[in-house]
Order: structure tokens, then sequence, then C-alpha cells
């Protein structure tokens, strides 16, 4: 879900919490009236609260260690698909990610970026140790054989497909290019469109972790 707020809707919103009324005395929308009212928090990026796929993960690190989703309880975490040869999206989602991470100061010590790699093909564990903590040492990759990258992909729904190049390990990788974010309890909750700024996920990050 995304609520796109102008300066006077802050305002309103605001004085609407004291039992005041601004901005021309217009009444809040009915839509944030209901969300004010349940104390849903007003996200940036898309809410998948609650939906049927996209639960957990087994995938090794790139430290060789067997993962799951309950490895990072305690944080929020954000997911991500990609390959270290993309050549566009892959990269600058990683480096937003970094920014968010720096944007969130103390906080960003409660937030785990994953990089799950959709081509296990070239990425190996070694070169993934390289290329995601150049972002952030604090980034993991994550690898599965052939299979066990189908089945994540599956469960998280994202879609791939190898492109091939002028020679046969030159391919590229569609992908999707979105990112899923669960909460410090384990839940899947938002996704995450590519290339908006770190500040609308810094900001979504943060009213998870309240």
């Amino acid at each position: 879900m995304r609520l796109s707020f102008t300066l006077c809707t802050l305002i309103t919103l605001f004085a609407a919490t004291l039992g005041l009324t601004a901005c021309g005395d217009k009444p809040l929308p009915e839509r944030l009236q209901r969300m004010v009212a349940s104390g849903k928090p007003a996200f940036q990026n898309t809410d998948v609260t609650g939906i049927d796929y996209a639960k957990d993960f087994a995938l090794t690190d790139h430290h060789g260690k067997a993962r799951t989703l309950a490895d990072f309880k305690g944080k929020a975490v954000v997911m991500f698909f990609g390959y270290t040869q993309c050549p566009d999206v892959c990269p600058t989602t990683m480096a937003e990610m970094a920014s968010v991470m720096q944007e969130l100061g103390p906080l960003s010590d409660r937030v785990q970026v994953l990089f799950v790699t959709i081509d296990p093909e070239r990425d190996t564990q070694a070169l993934l140790s390289q290329y995601v903590p150049a972002f952030d040492p604090r980034f993991l990759g994550l690898v599965g054989d052939r299979a066990a990258t189908e089945k994540v992909a599956r469960e998280f729904r994202i879609f791939y497909q190898k492109v091939p190049g002028k020679e046969p390990g030159s391919y590229t990788m569609d992908h999707t290019a979105g990112s899923y974010v669960f909460d410090p309890q384990g839940r899947i909750r938002l996704f995450i469109r590519h290339g908006q700024g770190a500040a609308p996920i810094a900001s979504d990050l943060k009213l998870l972790l309240k």
C-alpha cells in the first residue's frame, strides 16, 4: 500500500490525533481515518501482510552456512533476487540498500539484507562473498543448487529467465526487480519497488522496527 502525503495532509493527520483541524478545516479522507483508528502503519511501499506465499527459504550463505528465515528472527529482513553479473538493476538495488542502512543509523543493526542469486551456475559462494559485502559488510549472499533456486523462486513468485548472449557463458538474466521485507517476527509485510530511492524504504523499515 502506498500513501502519497502532501504537507497539508501530514499537518491534518497530526492535528486529528489532537482533536484539532487544519488546512481549511477539511476532514481526513475516510481511508486515513480508518488507518488512524486501526493503528495500521502508513507504509510507502506495497503492504503484502497476510499473503499465503513467500513464507520461508532454505539456502546457503556466502560463508557456507545453511540459512532459513528463522536465523534472522528479531531483525527486519530485506530479500532481493538477482545475480552478480547483472549490469543495472542488481547493483543499483544493492547500492540503494546500502544507502538505506546509512540512513537508518543505529537501527541498521536490526536489519538484514539478503541477496539471493538466481544464477547459481556462475554465482559461487566465493564470488558472492566478494560481491555482496562490497555494498555493506553486513549483507549476505544466498545460493542454492538449480533445484533449490527454482523452489525458492516459486515460493516467492519470482520470475527469472536466461537470455542467451553471443558466447555460452555471456548470458544475462531477466528477473523480478523488487524486494520482499519481513518484520522482526518473521512475517512477510512489504514488497519494495525498484528504483525509488532510500528514503521511502528507510521510512517503512523504521515503522516495522518500532
